[in-house]
């Protein structure tokens, strides 16, 4: 199959994850929490629930822009999850996952961490070292196999990505379940959002893969 084709079909299911996702969110965020709490209530039980007491729970403008950043020790939840006591807020325990990773040193973690200074700087000049490698292929086709190397880092961050949000997506469904946040029928909602946020993930990780191999096949064509 070409390598075209396969680029087209990914870019496909990306947005159809993506309009899923919207969806879903949209859906459940008018489905209400069975104890009425809101995300940053649930936010700040799951971390103390698990004896973190140094992360602070923050609003952030933006849908779904929800990250955890272990520099800064924040849980920065969108302003659909942050006030909002519905489903939502599995997205908050899905954030907070994040935080229990990094407070238990969990491994991927870490070495996703790792790479970050050096992803960004190759995000800052990939783009432009690939289109200098392919309109100097003839000239120099050392170039090109330099852009190679550093998108490579971007598609390998983007592999590493998988198991961590799988894992956080695992600690925020087991403690929701555990502590009766969710009930059973809240609970299979707050595992179809988590679900269809990790696919965003796994598209990403292949769309990166699928770019990083027509590169490496364009180079070995000269």
């Amino acid at each position: 199959m070409s390598i075209w084709i396969i680029m087209i079909i990914i870019m496909v299911l990306s947005f159809i994850v993506q309009q899923m996702l919207q969806s879903r969110f949209n859906k459940y965020s008018k489905v209400g929490l069975p104890n009425g709490m809101s995300g940053a209530e649930v936010a700040m039980k799951m971390l103390h629930d698990h004896g973190i007491y140094d992360v602070k729970v923050v609003p952030t403008r933006g849908m779904l822009t929800d990250h955890f950043n272990p520099q800064t020790k924040t849980v920065a939840l969108s302003e659909g999850v942050y006030a909002s006591r519905s489903v939502a807020a599995a997205v908050a325990a899905h954030e907070c996952g994040h935080a229990v990773q990094h407070a238990l040193g969990y491994a991927p973690l870490k070495m996703r961490s790792a790479l970050v200074p050096v992803v960004n700087f190759a995000s800052n000049i990939v783009q432009w070292v690939l289109l200098a490698g392919v309109l100097l292929i003839n000239v120099f086709p050392g170039l090109l196999w330099i852009g190679i190397i550093l998108f490579a880092t971007t598609t390998l961050f983007s592999f590493v990505t998988l198991p961590v949000e799988i894992n956080a997506s695992s600690r925020a469904i087991g403690w929701l379940t555990q502590t009766g946040i969710t009930d059973s029928q809240t609970r299979p909602m707050a595992i179809d959002a988590l679900k269809w946020a990790a696919y965003t993930y796994v598209i990403a990780a292949l769309g990166s893969l699928a770019t990083l191999l027509y590169y490496i096949g364009l180079a070995r064509r000269d």
